[in-house]
């Protein structure tokens, strides 16, 4: 398969993605063998990792997804977290696994973690497919990680710029022209 036109360099191919989430989905069964967690997919980009992720776990598992958002059209993050979609279940009690298809600040995954906590959960982890230690403004525990990345844009499996490369199966390095960096 032939990379976007506007991809710069294919980091991660669809069958290492694979092979990395039914690890992830290996390792999270054993974790919670006896608990039936709640993930909770933060969207739109956890979307693709979080059906896979599923698929990959031999627990029972309830879903939920919230949206929130430190990014506009632009490619840098703005700073100001904002609600655009709460949760439907009532977390009180559970043991939630939130769902993210990049760490990169830290600042939204922060605020959502901070608001779970006050929901009363029995216990909250977090599984990230990638991780962006190099921008991070605040520090974070992620549980569960795919892949570390380096300070590039990227897109594919799920992660966009302007709405757009969501679908390509593999995650990439968009090219600077493309999204003005």
């Amino acid at each position: 398969m032939s990379a976007h036109p506007d991809v710069r360099e294919v980091l991660l191919t669809a069958d290492r993605i694979a092979a990395r989430v039914a690890e992830m989905g290996a390792r999270i069964s054993a974790d919670y063998r006896d608990r039936e967690p709640v993930l909770v997919g933060v969207l739109d980009g956890a979307v693709v990792f979080l059906a896979d992720l599923m698929r990959a776990l031999t627990i029972p598992v309830r879903v939920d997804f919230v949206k929130w958002s430190s990014y506009r059209e632009g490619a840098t993050s703005s700073g100001a977290v904002q609600l655009l979609k709460d949760l439907s279940l009532n977390v009180e009690g559970q043991h939630v696994l939130v769902v993210e298809d990049i760490v990169d600040t830290g600042l939204t995954l922060r605020y959502l973690l901070e608001n779970l906590e006050t929901r009363k959960v029995a216990s909250l982890a977090v599984a990230a497919l990638l991780d962006k230690p190099s921008r991070r403004q605040v520090e974070v525990q992620l549980d569960y990680v795919g892949f570390q990345v380096p300070n590039e844009f990227v897109v594919g499996y799920g992660l966009d710029f302007a709405h757009r490369y969501r679908s390509l199966p593999y995650v990439a390095v968009l090219k600077p022209e493309i999204y003005g960096g």
